[in-house]
């Protein structure tokens, strides 16, 4: 990328008229149309490859199985003791969670510095896509009383899952110009969901019908879990044969920091030059809590306190994939005609509903779980893209991958807070529905947050143009 001085935007006046430059038509970027729909097409398979550790793992099967192997561990007052501390065995997949996104924290600021300041993207996406790949197919393994495995692969796993999609989301303002961004994020996710759909089907064709392939049902979890890690490794290699690197720019130029902490401060501070870009991260931290506490809780709460089996929480996440994705591309259309900052505050009104109604569903009542898995559907997908589109706007050029560690920090780094509430919320009182009302405040406090955001002149004092319609 040529150097372009990083305290004024990028276009000029001359002559009387506005001249703009678009990130994906810049030295750096794709030359004409057909390699850049090129690049698109390859980026949007990395959410394909990666979506279904997502589901099968982290929201249907692991879970449930790493509480019932805890459990199997646990001593007679239903604890464990990892590292010497008592744990409830109950609690144990929810803080294993929350200590792989703290690691996470320290992971992806060195990541992104290493990936801005030398222009090798790619080669770090491919090591933690594969790290994370090989983690997830050691689930094989997990089984007994081996609920430290469990725990460890899961550390491991969710760690290359978190860098590799900072890396991965970094992509965006560089393969699609700022009128595609909400369109081309939001088929990514619809991308992902369609994968999870498809592999949740052939789950529950297993899981289901275990005893007819001569199979326990720990034994079909276990190869749920591990195909997750096999599909994961083989599609990033779409991803990795069509996307290409970019030369670093030269505000990027600086050697990277020594430690994860230390960069992450550089990043901040360089944040605080863009409060408004700041303040979109501090909404989006807060609301995006109460979403990925929904998606690695909801299978623990639909089994532990609905007493739903396996099979009706795969039919239900089943039902959510489906509908996400054309949930996905329904809030890109909205979000031509409304804006993205409009239409996500919307799914926030619509994601507190679907909280609220989910301390009232009575046990044992699947069909209500399946209303519920519908409204979550429609709103996650949209949500999701939406963010991470409408963030692309906010961030200078040349500090792509720096700035989505720190979204990825907002996203799943700092994420911990609503699994930790929820654990600890079951481990004071015993009952999940506890837990789960309370992430409505998540949403509500988001909703302020985010109202509060003038995203259009965020984006101008980040450097960039914004669409007409933001």
């Amino acid at each position: 990328m040529p150097y372009r001085d990083r305290f004024h935007p990028p276009w000029r006046e001359r002559e009387g008229e506005r001249v703009g430059v678009d990130i994906a038509v810049a030295p750096d970027g794709p030359a004409d149309g057909a390699a850049r729909r090129r690049e698109q097409r390859g980026w949007y398979w990395y959410d394909w490859a990666n979506s279904v550790y997502s589901t099968t793992v982290l929201t249907v099967f692991l879970g449930p199985y790493l509480t019932s192997v805890a459990k199997a561990a646990a001593d007679a007052h239903g604890f464990v003791h990892p590292l010497g501390i008592p744990v409830r065995a109950g609690s144990f997949y929810a803080y294993s969670v929350s200590a792989s996104l703290l690691l996470s924290v320290l992971a992806m600021p060195l990541a992104a510095a290493a990936a801005d300041r030398s222009g090798r993207k790619k080669p770090l996406l491919g090591g933690c896509a594969y790290a994370g790949a090989a983690a997830t197919t050691g689930m094989f393994f997990l089984g007994g009383d081996r609920y430290l495995l469990g725990g460890a692969l899961l550390v491991v796993a969710n760690v290359a899952f978190v860098v590799s999609m900072m890396l991965y989301n970094s992509y965006l303002p560089q393969i699609a110009a700022p009128e595609e961004r909400d369109a081309v994020s939001s088929r990514g996710w619809a991308f992902g969901y369609a994968a999870g759909a498809l592999v949740l089907v052939a789950d529950l064709v297993l899981y289901a019908g275990h005893a007819s392939f001569g199979l326990a049902e720990g034994d079909a979890v276990r190869i749920c879990l591990a195909s997750a890690g096999l599909w994961w490794a083989v599609f990033t290699v779409v991803p990795l044969r069509r996307l290409r690197d970019r030369v670093p720019s030269r505000t990027a130029a600086a050697p990277p920091s020594r430690s994860g902490l230390r960069q992450l401060r550089e990043t901040l501070r360089d944040l605080r030059r863009h409060p408004l870009t700041l303040g979109f991260l501090l909404a989006y931290l807060v609301y995006n809590d109460g979403v990925q506490t929904v998606i690695t809780q909801a299978s623990v709460f639909g089994s532990e306190e609905l007493g739903l089996d396996q099979t009706t929480l795969i039919v239900a996440v089943l039902l959510v994939q489906a509908l996400a994705a054309a949930g996905a591309v329904l809030m890109g259309r909205l979000a031509r005609r409304y804006g993205a900052k409009r239409t996500i505050l919307g799914s926030l009104v619509a994601w507190t509903a679907v909280i609220v109604a989910g301390y009232f569903l009575p046990a044992h009542a699947p069909v209500w779980f399946f209303s519920l898995a519908v409204a979550i559907g429609l709103v996650l997908g949209g949500s999701q893209a939406l963010s991470r589109s409408l963030y692309s706007h906010l961030i200078p050029r040349g500090k792509e991958a720096e700035y989505f560690a720190a979204y990825e920090i907002s996203d799943r780094g700092v994420s911990w807070l609503g699994p930790l509430v929820f654990g600890v919320a079951y481990q004071v009182t015993g009952s999940y529905r506890d837990a789960i009302v309370s992430l409505a405040a998540f949403f509500l406090i988001g909703f302020v947050l985010l109202s509060r955001v003038p995203v259009r002149r965020a984006a101008v004092a980040a450097g960039n143009r914004a669409p007409d319609l933001i």
